[in-house]
C-alpha cells in the first residue's frame, strides 16, 4: 500500500519509493531538529518585524533625519512612495497600526484552519510564503498601498507562525516540559528584538537600504530550508524507525518516559509513572459555564468557555500591554531627561529584554511547580517597578542607573508572565480534553489556543502604547507610572 501524499519527501532530488524512509529521518523528525526549527522561525518572523518596529516607533519621537536606527520604512515612505514629510508621522502610526490588526483579526482563523490541516508543515510553508511576500513588497514597495499590504501580510504570516508553530511544539514534547520549551521560544523571540535593530542599523550606516533587505532574504532562505527539512512525528510514525520511538507501549515501559505526543499524555493509564503537576493543576482549575453542553460547541467556542483560558488571556492582554507601553514614551523620556538620540533610545530597552534570557529556567520551574505562582509573582512585582519610574525626573547618571535598574527588574518581573502563560494555555487544553475526551474533536484545538493567544497579545500591544502614551501626555509620567502599576496589580487577582 503506497503512502499518503502529504509524506513524500519534497527533499527527494530523484523519483524513489515513498514507502521508504526519506533520507536523516531520525534527524529531521528529532525533537531537537523542530524545536530548533520553530525557534528560528520565529527569530525570523520577529526579526523583520524588529526592523520595521523600531524604526517606525523611533520615526515617531525623532525626526527622520536624525534617527539613527534602521529607518527603513520611513525612507521608503518619504523617498519611495512620495510621502510629504508633514504626512510621514501619520502614515507611520497606520503602519504600526495595521499590523497589529491584523494579527488580532487572523489568529483565530489561522488557528482553526491549522487544526484541520493534515499536516502542520503546511500551513508553516503558507505562513513563510505571506512572510516573503511581505518583505518584497516592503522592500520594492512605492505606494502607500503596497507598503500597507506588506505590513497586513507582515500580521498574517505572524499569526500563522504562532499559531501553528506553538501547536506543532505541544505535538512534539507534549505536556512535561511544555513550559522549558517555551522558555526557548521566548528565548528566540528577546533575541530577534535585541538584534533587529542593532544589526539593522550597522547594515543600513554601512551599507544602504537594500542591504537590510538583503539580511532579511538571508534569514527567509535559511527558514525555507528548515521548514521543508522538517518531518513532523505523525508523519514520521508512518515509517518503521519511528514507529518504534514513538509506540505508547516502549514510552509507558521506560524508567524515565518520554513525552511525544499528546495522546501518550492524556491516556492516564495505570502504568503512567507520574502525573504532570501543572496539567493536574490546570484540570483543578478549569470549571465549565454550567448552561452550556460544551461538547456541541465549536471548539474555539468550548475553549472561551474556560474560566482557566479566560484568566490566562487576560494575563496575556496585559503583559503584552506593560511590554509594549515603553514603545513612544521610553524614547521621549530619554530625550527629555538625558538628550539622547535614537542610537540611546533603542539601546535602553536592552534593560528590558535582557531579563527574559532565564526564559527556559522559569519555564522548567513552572512544568514543576505549575504556572499559578509565576504569574501571580510576576504581576505583583511588576507593579512596584512601574509605580517606581516617578523617581526617574531629572539628568544625571544615577538617574539613568536607576531608570536601567527599575526597566531590568520589570524585564525579569514579565519573564515571569510569559512563559507560564504560554504553558497554561497548554495545560488548560490538554485538562478539558482529559475531562471530556473527543470534545476538540479528532484533531485537537491548540491552533486554535494559540490563536487566541495571539489575538490577546495583538490586543494588548494596541492597548499598552495607546494608554501610555494618552496617560502621560495629558497627565504625565508619574500617573502613567501608577496607573499602569495599578493595573498589574489588579490582574495578579485572578490569576
Amino acid at each position: 500500500m503506497s503512502m499518503p501524499a502529504d509524506t513524500r519527501d519534497v527533499f527527494a532530488w530523484r523519483k524513489r519509493d515513498a514507502n521508504k524512509p526519506p533520507p536523516l529521518l531520525r534527524y529531521r523528525s528529532a525533537e531537537w531538529f523542530i524545536l530548533s526549527t520553530i525557534c528560528f522561525a520565529i527569530f525570523t518572523d520577529l526579526f523583520l518585524y524588529g526592523i520595521v518596529h523600531m524604526s517606525l516607533t523611533l520615526e515617531l519621537v525623532f525626526e527622520a533625519h536624525s534617527t539613527q536606527i534602521v529607518p527603513v520604512i520611513p525612507f521608503a515612505l518619504s523617498e519611495r512612495a512620495g510621502v510629504p514629510a508633514q504626512d510621514v508621522q501619520h502614515w507611520v502610526s497606520v503602519l504600526l497600526a495595521v499590523y497589529g490588526a491584523a494579527l488580532l483579526a487572523a489568529s483565530p482563523f489561522c488557528g482553526w484552519l491549522a487544526d484541520r490541516s493534515e499536516s502542520r508543515r503546511l500551513p508553516l510553508l503558507i505562513g513563510l510564503l505571506a512572510l516573503g511576500g511581505a518583505t518584497i513588497m516592503l522592500c520594492l514597495g512605492t505606494s502607500i498601498a503596497l507598503i500597507v499590504t506588506g505590513r497586513v501580510l507582515q500580521g498574517l504570516a505572524a499569526a500563522i507562525v504562532w499559531c501553528v508553530g506553538l501547536a506543532l511544539l505541544v505535538d512534539t514534547v507534549g505536556h512535561e516540559e511544555i513550559g522549558k520549551i517555551m522558555g526557548y521560544v521566548t528565548l528566540s523571540m528577546s533575541l530577534a528584538i535585541i538584534l533587529a535593530p542593532l544589526l539593522g542599523g550597522i547594515v543600513y550606516a554601512r551599507a544602504g537600504y537594500y542591504a537590510v533587505f538583503y539580511m532579511a532574504f538571508g534569514l527567509i532562505a535559511t527558514d525555507i530550508i528548515m521548514r521543508i527539512a522538517l518531518i513532523e512525528k505523525k508523519m514520521a510514525k508512518k515509517w518503521g524507525l519511528a514507529v518504534k520511538e514513538l509506540d505508547p507501549e516502549a514510552i509507558h515501559s521506560s524508567p524515565t518516559p518520554p513525552v511525544s505526543s499528546f495522546e501518550v499524555v492524556t491516556a492516564s493509564s495505570p502504568t503512567s509513572k507520574s502525573p504532570v503537576p501543572a496539567l493536574e493543576t490546570a484540570i483543578a482549575f478549569t470549571p465549565d459555564l454550567p448552561f452550556f453542553k460544551t461538547s456541541s460547541l465549536p471548539p474555539v467556542l468550548t475553549l472561551l468557555s474556560s474560566y482557566r483560558l479566560l484568566t490566562a488571556l487576560w494575563g496575556v492582554l496585559v503583559e503584552a500591554a506593560l511590554l509594549t507601553a515603553f514603545d513612544s514614551v521610553i524614547p521621549l523620556r530619554v530625550r527629555h531627561l538625558f538628550s539622547w538620540n535614537s542610537t540611546g533610545a533603542g539601546l535602553i530597552f536592552l534593560a528590558l529584554i535582557l531579563p527574559t534570557f532565564i526564559s527556559p529556567i522559569i519555564g522548567a520551574l513552572s512544568d514543576k511547580y505549575g504556572p499559578r505562582w509565576f504569574t501571580f509573582a510576576g504581576f505583583l512585582a511588576s507593579a512596584p517597578c512601574l509605580i517606581l519610574l516617578r523617581f526617574v525626573d531629572h539628568s544625571g547618571v544615577k538617574q539613568i542607573v536607576l531608570l536601567c535598574a527599575l526597566l531590568a527588574l520589570l524585564g525579569l518581573a514579565l519573564t515571569m508572565l510569559v512563559t507560564p502563560l504560554l504553558a497554561e494555555i497548554t495545560y488548560v487544553v490538554a485538562a478539558r480534553e482529559k475531562m471530556q475526551p473527543g470534545v476538540f474533536g479528532a484533531k485537537g484545538a491548540y491552533a486554535q489556543a494559540f490563536g487566541l493567544f495571539n489575538s490577546a497579545f495583538a490586543a494588548g500591544t494596541l492597548v499598552g502604547p495607546i494608554w501610555a502614551g494618552f496617560v502621560s501626555e495629558k497627565a504625565g509620567w508619574v500617573t502613567m507610572g501608577w496607573s499602569l502599576g495599578l493595573l498589574s496589580a489588579v490582574s495578579a487577582v485572578p490569576v
